[in-house]
């Protein structure tokens, strides 16, 4: 499936819109990758356990997002905005752009 933060998929025809869809995911962040990237943020550098929760929440929140266009008949999913936002000391990763289909 296409995905992308452009309004329309280069050389290719929308035929068909299918409305907004959103993909959502949210993370806790545990005791033990606090205490490792408090160390981290003290002694410098970045925090490789935080940057791999983020990247999978953001994976889950794509497909999430890339599965409900398939289930409304798209094929492609273009427009595509990534927020990112935090509650409660967990993290929210919300995927929302517009299912469509393309020739």
């Amino acid at each position: 499936m296409i995905v992308t933060t452009t309004p329309s998929v280069e050389g290719r025809r929308i035929t068909a819109y299918h409305g907004v869809i959103t993909g959502e995911t949210i993370i806790g962040a545990n005791i033990f990758r606090d205490l490792f990237a408090g160390i981290r943020d003290i002694v410098g550098g970045r925090s490789a356990s935080y940057e791999g929760a983020l990247a999978e929440a953001r994976e889950t929140a794509m497909k999430e997002m890339q599965d409900r266009a398939a289930a409304l008949g798209g094929n492609a999913v273009v427009g595509v905005d990534l927020d990112y936002e935090v509650i409660n000391n967990m993290l929210m990763v919300s995927a929302s752009g517009t299912a469509v289909t393309i020739d």
